[in-house]
């Protein structure tokens, strides 16, 4: 029988430690990577980590035809992980960084496993523009989809801009993705799933199935808008999107 809590163990390690970690070598389920990401994050929860919310993860069509899933996929945020907007973070927090538009949803009431698309809207208190920062802990950043999974979804960090009143548009609004004054990616919100609110439907359900459904005051990072970039020290790294607004970060070496 594989040891879940074993690769847990080392998967968590290699996370505190940012220090890259070969592939599974054990074959395990997707349940089963669940599983092993879920007992990562009780170490780091014992270790005094809040739990804060959800992220979502292979929220592009194109990207779930590439695995060849038909599902999302999604990981724990803790606390920890939040970056304040404008910030500087020390690139030896990670292995390979790189990093994302997207868009947060704060929770102003609990959701329930079904949701439809309106009862998840009229759910969201406020959006936030922000930046998730994903980081493989395996060599070279190549995984299998249960490999990610079990490493929390390749989540590591995240950003978000000022809370604002809920917009009813997100699909048609410009996300962009920029390097100081670099556009280096943009698209809509319609590239996640269609509309960035599906993607909470589905947080809902697979967060519940879980046994931890969304609660109030939960933040829901909505998946990438964009493909991902990798981060360069010393420059200033933000997302925009379009009469939402914006958020920031810069990594540093050493900081």
């Amino acid at each position: 029988m594989t040891d879940l809590a074993a690769i847990a163990t080392r998967l968590d390690d290699a996370a505190r430690h940012a220090k890259a970690v070969p592939q599974l070598s054990e074959p395990i389920s997707l349940d089963e990577a669940y599983q092993v990401q879920a007992l990562s994050l009780a170490r780091r929860h014992a270790r005094g980590e809040v739990p804060v919310g959800v992220k979502m993860g292979f929220t592009s069509f194109a990207k779930m035809e590439q695995m060849g899933i038909d599902e999302v996929i999604w990981g724990r945020l803790t606390d920890t992980m939040h970056v304040a907007d404008g910030g500087t973070v020390d690139m030896a927090r990670f292995v390979h960084p790189r990093i994302e538009p997207e868009v947060a949803f704060l929770l102003g009431a609990d959701l329930p496993a079904e949701v439809s698309e309106e009862e998840a809207f009229a759910a969201i208190e406020a959006m936030a523009p922000a930046l998730e920062i994903i980081d493989s802990r395996y060599e070279n950043f190549r995984f299998s989809l249960s490999d990610v999974v079990a490493d929390n979804s390749s989540s590591s960090a995240f950003v978000t801009g000022a809370w604002r009143e809920p917009v009813a548009d997100l699909a048609g609004r410009k996300f962009s993705l920029s390097f100081g004054d670099d556009v280096r990616q943009s698209d809509t919100g319609a590239a996640i799933l269609g509309d960035p609110v599906r993607s909470l439907v589905r947080a809902a359900r697979l967060a519940a199935g879980a046994g931890e459904p969304l609660r109030k005051g939960a933040i829901v990072l909505a998946g990438g808008a964009t493909a991902a970039e990798t981060v360069e020290p010393g420059v200033p790294i933000s997302v925009a999107i379009e009469g939402l607004g914006n958020a920031s970060v810069c990594f540093a070496n050493g900081a």
